[in-house]
């Protein structure tokens, strides 16, 4: 099984004060050798956030080996006719390299209200989107009556280079997300879970597929994983509590984080994989200005323990 790690870059630029940042993190990625950069979604927000089919345009236009992907897309606040030709042409001029990760979106109704979908459709709207994007990707003429889409004889070029369609992978920690996978995605990329949780979670994705007649690759299963790599393990903990993006009720995010030296770090990165993640996507949890420092000391000392 191989192990891949990526990156999202943790609080990005933090005001948004220098539009170049995000061209030295993809430089940064190529230096290292990481798998893939990955950029969140938020329509809405007083954070500072770009809007990731257009900022990744750039990075494929930047790297010419880097994967990249959406960490993750809200699918539902999408057209998916309009989401399938932006995928599509990221995969043409890219070579194959666009990894489209979905998900149901943000808990918080005023990003469904803002651009006019009702939160309570989400998950239907999210497996009919999927389904239509498919057949936008493989077929020369697609005529579709569903529930919340609608098109007659339509079709989309550029057909994409990856074959028969772009994989898309599903994010979303709850068993109902891992049977999603396996209905209707190809890979699992979950954020702030446990161990036992990615262990449960791929059984879940793999019955599924098999109760559907679906085939899913097995190191199709990801994690996001959120890191700070200090000698202080106490340290650790204390400066990236307040990065956290969503702290779990249930769980210290000690629990679903990387914190501590580069031995103990690395420790849990195998114990994930142990647990049957394969694919990873590593965050920062840091200030905006100490990313990069963070991601040169994973570049420089854990991947070569894993990318071989």
């Amino acid at each position: 099984m191989s192990v891949a790690i990526g990156y999202v870059p943790g609080a990005y630029g933090e005001g948004g004060n220098d539009p170049d940042f995000l061209r030295r993190l993809v430089e940064l990625g190529d230096r290292y050798g990481y798998d893939s950069i990955w950029l969140s979604d938020r329509i809405v927000s007083d954070r500072f956030s770009l809007e990731p089919m257009v900022a990744l345009a750039m990075v494929a236009a930047w790297s010419e080996r880097l994967k990249f992907g959406t960490s993750v897309l809200a699918l539902p606040l999408r057209n998916p006719v309009v989401l399938a030709k932006q995928i599509a042409t990221l995969d043409f001029l890219s070579k194959g390299r666009c990894f489209p990760a979905v998900g149901l979106g943000q808990e918080e109704p005023e990003e469904y209200e803002a651009c006019g979908v009702p939160k309570e459709d989400r998950s239907r709207r999210t497996d009919e989107a999927i389904a239509l994007m498919r057949r936008l990707w493989e077929e020369d003429s697609v005529t579709h009556e569903g529930r919340y889409f609608t098109c007659h004889n339509v079709s989309i070029t550029p057909k994409t280079c990856f074959k028969p369609s772009p994989p898309v992978w599903i994010g979303g920690r709850s068993p109902a997300a891992a049977r999603r996978v396996g209905r209707v995605g190809d890979g699992w990329l979950v954020s702030g879970a446990t161990t036992e949780e990615i262990r449960q979670g791929r059984d879940i994705v793999f019955e599924t597929a098999d109760k559907y007649e679906r085939e899913i690759e097995s190191d199709h299963i990801g994690m996001l994983l959120g890191y700070y790599i200090c000698p202080d393990a106490d340290r650790a903990v204390a400066q990236s509590h307040q990065y956290v993006t969503r702290h779990r009720p249930d769980a210290p995010f000690t629990e679903y984080s990387a914190l501590g030296d580069v031995d103990t770090v690395s420790e849990v990165i195998r114990r994930y994989i142990d647990a049957g993640a394969s694919k990873f996507v590593v965050r920062p949890l840091c200030a905006g200005e100490e990313s990069v420092e963070q991601l040169n000391l994973m570049g420089q000392e854990i991947l070569p323990r894993f990318h071989q």
